[in-house]
């Protein structure tokens, strides 16, 4: 295992698309939503100790939620969590973690990724990403992982890639032409057909030299404000200059700050069984289904005339459910939300229609 291996690992959101399981106190990625017996972050953090030594692995997080991940990775070292004082997207925490991996090792090659992933072939997925850190190590690229879409899906952003002379091993690695946010259906089916799309995955490959030039470069705004504490990363003033910080830093993406606008970023096209967990009916989509293609997490779930549902339940009452088709139903110890499987866009309505009227007790 290559000492020189980073991985900084995503894991600050709330979660509100799967509210009422995830909640601000305990959002999706520390909860076992698949059902495996694992949480979303148990299963990232594993999956990336086949690839960076354990030492090596960051997490990137809200500091409501170290006593959290403490928990449920036990053993790490206080530094590998590194806790942010408020949001601020992706581009500023992930600087945050670059100038504390620097202070260590300044020929770092880093992964960065969410925390919620799902994936169904590791090995295939540790095989491309050891491939993307060998050329990043050797060239001064920015990597990102497009997986091959197997649908027309409006819930992911897309990327568009030029056939290039770029290559590793069996894969391709291509040239980056664009990046598009989320579309609507008939333009994501242009996409498809098209054949030169392909899914955001949101997990990079890069060095620390090559993504530091980047960020020199297009996000100074970003860059400068982490660069004033060159001398306190990993003390004990840390805290303080960071509460500062984040104060002065924008709120901005990886994608808009540095993947859309350098010249050096290319693509490795994936197939590895991805999903990001974004929503229940990913959810529905990746889980095991019973013969009435009901999706069912819980032991005290009992069915009569019910097919094609998402149904979750993480309390101890008995649900009897009868005649539903189509449904999510999601029920918690102080929560019972019942929605139309082509209606969840809403729940993010629902949350903040509910802490309107009811207060934050139930988010």
């Amino acid at each position: 295992m290559n000492i020189n291996n980073y991985c900084i690992i995503m894991a600050g959101g709330i979660g509100t698309r799967f509210w009422p399981l995830s909640k601000t106190s305990k959002p999706k990625q520390f909860i076992d939503v698949l059902g495996i017996g694992e949480t979303l972050i148990q299963s990232t953090f594993r999956r990336f100790e086949r690839i960076c030594p354990r030492e090596n692995i960051y997490i990137v997080t809200n500091g409501i939620y170290r006593d959290l991940i403490n928990e449920q990775i036990p053993n790490l070292d206080p530094n590998q969590i590194i806790a942010e004082p408020t949001r601020r997207n992706t581009a500023p925490c992930i600087a945050y973690a670059n100038f504390k991996i620097g202070k260590i090792n300044p020929n770092a090659n880093i992964i960065v990724s969410p925390s919620d992933h799902f994936i169904v072939n590791e090995d295939n997925f540790i095989e491309i990403i050891e491939m993307g850190l060998k050329q990043s190590k050797d060239n001064d690229i920015l990597v990102t992982l497009g997986i091959k879409p197997t649908s027309p899906n409006t819930g992911y952003g897309y990327i568009q890639y030029i056939q290039s002379n770029f290559f590793s091993s069996k894969k391709q690695m291509n040239k980056v032409k664009l990046f598009t946010e989320k579309p609507n259906y008939d333009m994501a089916l242009q996409f498809i057909s098209s054949g030169d799309f392909l899914w955001n995955s949101g997990m990079f490959i890069w060095s620390l030299k090559s993504i530091d030039k980047a960020m020199k470069e297009l996000l100074p705004e970003v860059y400068n404000v982490f660069e004033k504490g060159i001398d306190v990363f990993n003390t004990a003033k840390e805290e303080d200059f960071i509460k500062t910080a984040y104060s002065a830093c924008p709120s901005i993406s990886i994608d808009y700050g540095i993947m859309e606008k350098a010249s050096n970023v290319y693509v490795i096209p994936s197939e590895f069984g991805w999903s990001d967990v974004g929503t229940w009916g990913a959810i529905y989509d990746v889980r095991e289904k019973d013969a009435n293609d009901n999706s069912v997490v819980g032991k005290n779930v009992m069915m009569y005339e019910t097919n094609d549902c998402v149904i979750n339940n993480s309390s101890t009452k008995l649900l009897v459910i009868q005649g539903l088709k189509d449904y999510i139903v999601v029920n918690t110890e102080d929560v019972l939300m019942i929605c139309e499987k082509n209606q969840e866009q809403r729940i993010k309505q629902f949350v903040t229609d509910v802490e309107v009227e009811k207060g934050s007790n139930f988010i």
